[in-house]
């Protein structure tokens, strides 16, 4: 509501495992990215609130490598998963990724299925994920916990998909789709629950968490006791 997040695992920072160098080296490209987003990774996780509800709140930084996920980034949406479930609160995930880090390689990739498993874990406590789909929203995240959200939203003219359109057009050699991978096409065809300008994400956000909520408890609530049958005259 205020706008603060209570930060979790803010110390988390990437380490260069692979010591990876394209002329410049990962470990110069992470403190160029930190100075110019002000975070230690690309993803921000915490407890929050919207409109008075608590929530386990996750959001990607664009200006952080352009908010790829890369082994602490995954490390980061696992714990928003598992912390979520401790404490019994909904999660909200904010995203706007160009997809997996290649400067991690295969500890990039790996992300996509550990962040996944701890999604399936954490459904298990009928709890809501709210996905909120971002421009742009691309790659391995979108190719993993994106798209499983029980209610996903987009905002207007998001790109979303896995490969960009003009990779797919010169993989196929075929012109695509006019606004192909926009999230109203995907609205169209079944693949966002909702398109919802940024101004009322809160608002929308919260109308559909207090249903979700509300619904969960009414499936934890004991049965009411059974009615005691009335004598019947013979």
């Amino acid at each position: 509501d205020d706008g603060e997040l209570s930060a979790w695992d803010a110390h988390l920072a990437p380490d260069d495992p692979l010591r990876f160098s394209d002329g410049r080296s990962y470990r110069e490209r992470v403190l160029a990215s930190q100075k110019k987003s002000r975070a230690h990774e690309s993803v921000e996780i915490g407890r929050a609130s919207i409109q008075g509800r608590a929530i386990a709140f996750g959001a990607f930084v664009f200006a952080f490598m352009g908010g790829s996920m890369g082994s602490v980034a995954g490390e980061k949406i696992t714990r928003l998963f598992e912390r979520a479930a401790k404490e019994e609160l909904p999660v909200v995930l904010l995203q706007a990724s160009g997809g997996a880090r290649m400067q991690e390689g295969i500890l990039s990739l790996m992300q996509m299925a550990k962040s996944v498993a701890a999604l399936e874990r954490f459904r298990t406590t009928g709890l809501p994920f709210l996905s909120v789909l971002l421009h742009p929203t691309t790659g391995g995240v979108a190719a993993s916990f994106s798209m499983l959200g029980d209610v996903i939203l987009a905002e207007p003219k998001a790109l979303i998909g896995f490969a960009g359109p003009r990779v797919i057009e010169q993989t196929i050699r075929q012109k695509l789709p006019e606004g192909f991978q926009t999230s109203e096409f995907l609205l169209q065809k079944g693949f966002v629950d909702q398109v919802v300008p940024r101004e009322q994400l809160p608002g929308t956000i919260e109308s559909i968490l207090s249903m979700l909520m509300w619904s969960r408890s009414q499936s934890k609530a004991p049965p009411a006791a059974p009615r005691a049958k009335k004598n019947s005259r013979k």
